[in-house]
């Protein structure tokens, strides 16, 4: 199981390698679902990029969605994108292809690069928040930075 310590600093790393030099918050109360970030952040759900991972089955490849918390992920609409039949993935599979803990996943940083799709409705905010490596850190940043950040395709996710 990959280090608290070492998850954040992956991030603050990849963030480093970019250019960027972005605040990362830490909260003593977990951040890791939209509403208990945007509670602790002060701001709405839908500025919460949050991470969700998927498994590309014929690939066999991690699947990241930076959705808006706001909003669902219609699954359907990932597949069509990704362009091959997707399933959830576990915990363990989350792991071993981003580095992160389900709660923590960081648009950056992974162990292994995803296929990353971004929501459209992210793009409505002049700031949004990510997971910056674990489930009680968040780093502020713009849309237009997490698409070139991730080299991410923005699509509709619901």
């Amino acid at each position: 199981m990959a280090d608290v310590g070492t998850s954040a600093e992956r991030v603050r790393q990849a963030l480093a390698r970019l250019g960027l030099m972005p605040d990362l918050k830490e909260f003593s109360a977990t951040t890791r679902t939209s509403a208990e970030a945007a509670a602790a952040i002060g701001c709405a759900v839908a500025q919460i990029a949050k991470s969700v991972v998927f498994r590309a089955v014929g690939l066999n490849r991690a699947v990241l969605v930076m959705a808006s918390g706001a909003n669902r992920v219609d699954e359907q609409l990932v597949a069509v994108a990704v362009g091959d039949r997707i399933a959830k993935a576990d915990a363990a599979f989350v792991r071993d292809r981003t580095g992160f803990a389900i709660g923590g996943v960081a648009p950056v940083g992974h162990t292994e690069k995803p296929v990353t799709l971004i929501d459209e409705d992210l793009l409505q905010h002049a700031e949004i928040w990510a997971a910056a490596g674990t489930p009680n850190s968040v780093f502020r940043l713009t849309p237009e930075a997490l698409i070139a950040m991730t080299g991410g395709r923005v699509i509709a996710i619901k």
